[in-house]
């Protein structure tokens, strides 16, 4: 029988703290991670999930640069864009090395929601750094005018923290079962996946929010009832 794992992948792996953030740097990374990968993927059911810190955080400095001539986009928004980017390229690096070793699977990666507590206590008392730095005059700004928390960071400026509320439930599930079970190789839950609130009719919607990689990661597995 088959053996099933969800394996996380670090936002530092695909772009180290010294690394300039380009797609050369996150591809020649990722290909090397894929290279070790390879090795269980033959006869393993496999889930991959990935981290988006340094990813996330880079976008929403481009868009603060930018600011004046395109309007930025909200975090759960910011979320969506580098889980399509950063699985785009984990599927190319594995479809690579998969190809290099006459290897017959297919891969997908899946923009995932990932249902959290309106109640949570993180949302009274964010705590995750997320953006750019900013001077003492400019958050106390974007505090009144956006309504965000400020917090300075290690004498070095001010940042935006937002709550990291802990996951509940994944809206794809049963999509990343399906896919598992007929040998698919799946990327999901990238960067804790998209927060998002259940109303009770049954909608949802984006809140601004970080879930920790590795939490949601961990109810993967559980949902998955994976082996590793």
């Amino acid at each position: 029988m088959r053996k099933s794992a969800v394996i996380a992948i670090g936002g530092n792996a695909i772009q180290g703290p010294k690394e300039l953030p380009t797609a050369e740097v996150m591809r020649k990374n990722l290909n090397t991670t894929a290279s070790y990968l390879v090795k269980m993927l033959d006869d393993m059911d496999v889930a991959i999930t990935h981290g988006n810190g340094p990813q996330v955080g880079n976008l929403l400095v481009q868009q603060d640069h930018a600011k004046e001539v395109i309007p930025p986009l909200p975090l759960d928004v910011n979320d969506a864009y580098t889980q399509g980017m950063l699985g785009y390229l984990i599927v190319e690096a594995i479809e690579n090395q998969l190809n290099a070793h006459n290897l017959k699977r297919q891969c997908a990666t899946i923009v995932t929601q990932v249902v959290v507590d309106p109640k949570d206590k993180a949302f009274q008392n964010p705590t995750k750094p997320v953006g750019p730095l900013y001077t003492a005059e400019i958050a106390e700004k974007l505090a009144r005018e956006k309504g965000w928390k400020m917090k300075e960071d290690a004498g070095r400026g001010y940042r935006r923290v937002v709550p990291s509320p802990q996951p509940l439930d994944v809206v794809e599930k049963e999509l990343i079962k399906d896919l598992m079970e007929k040998g698919v190789l799946t990327v999901s839950v990238g960067g804790g996946g998209i927060p998002v609130l259940k109303e009770t009719d049954g909608t949802i919607r984006g809140v601004e929010a970080v879930i920790d990689k590795d939490r949601a990661s961990a109810l993967l597995a559980k949902i998955l009832d994976v082996d590793l």
